[in-house]
């Protein structure tokens, strides 16, 4: 009874101890609320470096997060003050958006989406089947260098997954 998981945001929190909190937020989800060591912090800890890194290949990359298709997050690279619910929302659903219309106007399978705004590029990929890799540039970055990076990392990532 209640919300499906798809319908729950939940957070995920590694802290010092190795240990991986996950918490739901739904009613019928809350009952899952845990605590876990082992593969789970392993993979968190693995996308966490992974994220770094593709901050840190090139200063025109300004943050970056691995969101799953649902729209959840699942790890991030962020800087403080932006809200991750929303990002991880409008990344999947942009994505999904985008590979529907490259569908259905015949452009092939999609590589990315690219918005550009006059302070920066927001820059998502899929990264396997069941995440969203999204990246946020500065507005004088050299695309090609971070178009090559993302793709890297999205298929470093989706290899974990």
């Amino acid at each position: 009874p209640g919300a499906s998981p798809a319908a729950c945001k939940a957070a995920i929190d590694p802290n010092q101890r190795g240990h991986v909190s996950i918490r739901f937020k739904c009613e019928s989800e809350r009952r899952l609320t845990t605590s876990m060591t082992g593969k789970t912090t392993m993979r968190t800890d693995q996308f966490q470096h992974m994220l770094a890194d593709l901050n840190g290949s090139t200063a025109d990359i300004e943050a970056s997060a691995l969101i799953s298709v649902d729209g959840l997050m699942m790890a991030s690279a962020m800087p403080q003050g932006m809200d991750e619910d929303r990002v991880g929302a409008m990344s999947a659903a942009l994505l999904s958006l985008g590979e529907r219309t490259a569908r259905e106007l015949a452009r092939g399978s999609l590589e990315r989406v690219l918005v550009q705004g006059e302070d920066g590029y927001v820059i998502m990929t899929a990264a396997g089947e069941e995440a969203v890799l999204t990246v946020l540039a500065k507005s004088n970055a050299k695309l090609g260098l971070i178009f090559l990076d993302i793709k890297r990392a999205a298929r470093a990532l989706s290899q974990i997954i």
